[in-house]
């Protein structure tokens, strides 16, 4: 019997991942507030559920991608919530960038509920269309055996971690690594400013040399630091803030990673970790 696929968080990147399920034959059942994106993942062959609880009791796997923990929080808990109404031995993918606690106490207040994978994601919208997505998966062998075939619908590699939560943690301390690096690489493109070097040719020219990284591939992307720090700072913010809860419920010190984020120079990233 094939699987029926739940979805939550069908936004930037989760609608692309339905049209990928869409496209690789899965039935996939959908809830989105947003009238627009309903109408267009209907036309594409999404059957438009009426609330959360509503795909939750038809899912076998629900995919879950959503921006934040307390968007996950609201979503899961109470009687209309995902866990309260998850079929039995259904599985929830959680493909939001949040904290292990926050999966571990959903967890917890639902005993009886479905099994949770973390499986925080890396890569962008053109990935998952290009099904091309990294995606870091944590759980028991048989419980991730389950959901690979829907998750590989957008998603090469999958990458196991091991045990749950290890796929959440590894994804943190990755973020928080690109945070780093995109500071050192805006405070390179300050240094070539005071060397008379132009940002754009600077952000060229270093892209072919061994001083080359994905933070500063993403800044000559989009144009120059400030753009991107007014593009990627939110997020950024939002998950070098999962990091550091992360470490401070494991009392583990984020030590030189934490201080670059802080005292670079892309304000976004400071204001955030000073906050």
């Amino acid at each position: 019997m094939t699987d029926i696929i739940g979805f939550l968080g069908a936004g930037q990147m989760g609608e692309p991942m339905v049209r990928r399920l869409l496209g690789a034959g899965h039935d996939v059942r959908i809830y989105a507030r947003r009238e627009e994106v309903r109408m267009r993942l209907g036309v594409a062959g999404a059957y438009l559920a009426d609330s959360v609880a509503d795909v939750a009791r038809q899912a076998d796997i629900l995919v879950v991608c959503l921006f934040s923990d307390a968007q996950l929080t609201e979503l899961a808990a109470g009687p209309d919530g995902f866990m309260a109404n998850a079929k039995d031995n259904a599985v929830v993918v959680s493909h939001t960038t949040g904290t292990v606690g926050t999966l571990e106490k959903i967890r917890a207040d639902h005993p009886g509920g479905p099994v949770l994978v973390d499986a925080p994601v890396s890569g962008s919208a053109e990935d998952i269309a290009a099904g091309k997505l990294t995606v870091l998966m944590g759980g028991e062998n048989a419980v991730l055996d389950r959901v690979v075939a829907a998750v590989g619908a957008y998603a090469d590699p999958i990458i196991r971690t091991g045990r749950f939560g290890s796929a959440l943690n590894l994804k943190l301390v990755n973020n928080l690594l690109f945070a780093a690096n995109a500071q050192l690489a805006a405070a390179a493109v300050e240094l070539g400013d005071r060397l008379g070097i132009g940002s754009r040719e600077l952000l060229a020219a270093i892209a072919l040399c061994s001083g080359r990284s994905h933070a500063l591939a993403s800044i000559g992307k989009v144009g120059g630091v400030e753009t991107f720090d007014e593009f990627a700072s939110p997020f950024l913010r939002k998950d070098v803030a999962a990091c550091t809860a992360a470490a401070e419920d494991a009392g583990v010190d984020l030590g030189w990673l934490a201080s670059v984020v802080a005292g670079g120079p892309i304000a976004g990233l400071v204001a955030h970790s000073q906050g």
